[in-house]
């Protein structure tokens, strides 16, 4: 049987909508959102049905009669508390509920992924998932210790993209994903690092802790980086701005432009030809973190996201990385057909979606 499913993906100022019928595109459409408009929302729960009319609309234009859907796969939002795993949650009263809780969760536009699909569910009388949002992960306890006793780590990648192109590979090899140990490399504006131990995310490497990214800083050296924020030369937001927004590429070069860099060192630009180098050093760095928890060969290190298109990062990447794993280029930040494969085995049974509860002792 074939599944008509809407996916549905939001970001800061843009709602990607799509309609797939199994693993088919229907139709797909990136609506930009009016960045005064969306400023005027007193927070990012209230743009919930801004956002819905925009996509009942295109629904509409494409000829598709919302009766005939048969599910609703939303990009996960930042769920915080409890931890949740990779995979599908349905989306019931409580984890629409703590998706416009901020105890619960971290704000970011991908929270209304869930919430909208509610309205769709409740409408519509059909289910809605979320599907490996950012926080997703199963780390052993080990893996969430630092040396600060008020610090926990907890996973923070791009797992939709990062696990679906696992289990492309795993397919392409003619193996099971979760036979497998892989560890997934996403570059973009942010980029981050999770290792796949037999197809469940055990460790990550997010964008605020070891590379940089084009917009992010990453790391540091704690002492400097504390001095710094005590400097008085930047206040707490404008710290914050530095760390995600205006670090990286976008703080050595004016610009998180991927191809622009490109470019500008293909032209002989000296500083773009460094931050290139570093990124990919950096990052380098970080997947060879990943492959010492496995306690076990690495099968396979995959580069994606927008920036694996670049061929001299991925190409350096594959020169640092080759001595720990075979490398395999997967370009592409291909969330829309990750979220509705993710569709597809749920409805078809290969996967179980999971239910969220709200903590204990919490109130509505």
């Amino acid at each position: 049987m074939a599944y008509k499913i809407l996916v549905v993906n939001p970001g800061s100022t843009s709602t990607k909508i799509a309609v797939y019928e199994d693993d088919k595109a229907l139709f797909t459409k990136n609506v930009e959102h009016d960045a005064a408009k969306i400023a005027d929302f007193p927070n990012i729960p209230a743009q919930t049905a801004f956002r819905v009319e925009y996509i009942e609309k295109a629904i509409e234009e494409a000829g598709v009669k919302q009766e005939e859907l048969d599910c609703v796969m939303c990009r996960g939002g930042l769920v915080m508390k409890p931890a949740i795993t990779s995979g599908g949650y349905v989306v019931n009263d409580d984890l629409y509920t703590a998706l416009a809780d901020e105890e619960l969760t971290s704000p970011h536009a991908s929270l209304l992924g869930g919430m909208i699909g509610k309205l769709f569910s409740d409408k519509l009388g059909i289910p809605a998932y979320i599907y490996d949002a950012v926080t997703a992960g199963e780390l052993p306890e080990v893996a969430t210790y630092t040396g600060y006793v008020d610090i926990k780590r907890k996973s923070t990648a791009h797992v939709l993209n990062g696990r679906a192109m696992g289990i492309k590979y795993a397919n392409l090899e003619g193996k099971n994903f979760e036979d497998m140990n892989i560890i997934a490399v996403h570059m973009g504006g942010g980029c981050s690092v999770a290792a796949y131990k037999k197809g469940v995310l055990v460790d990550s490497v997010g964008d605020d802790e070891l590379h940089i990214s084009a917009e992010r800083a990453g790391g540091a050296p704690i002492l400097s980086f504390t001095k710094l924020c005590f400097s008085g030369k930047y206040d707490a937001n404008e710290m914050k701005k530095l760390t995600r927004g205006n670090g990286g590429w976008k703080a050595h070069l004016g610009t998180s432009d991927g191809r622009e860099v490109e470019k500008r060192a293909a032209e002989g630009d000296a500083k773009a030809q460094m931050m290139m180098n570093v990124l990919s050093y950096t990052l380098a760095k970080s997947a060879g973190s990943m492959a010492g928890i496995f306690g076990e060969k690495v099968d396979a290190i995959i580069l994606t996201g927008g920036l694996a298109y670049s061929k001299p990062i991925t190409e350096e990447l594959t020169r640092l990385l080759s001595p720990i794993a075979k490398v395999c280029v997967l370009p592409g930040e291909n969330e829309m057909e990750a979220l509705a494969a993710g569709g597809v085995r749920i409805m078809n049974g290969e996967e179980k979606a999971k239910t969220y509860t709200l903590p204990e002792g919490y109130k509505k």
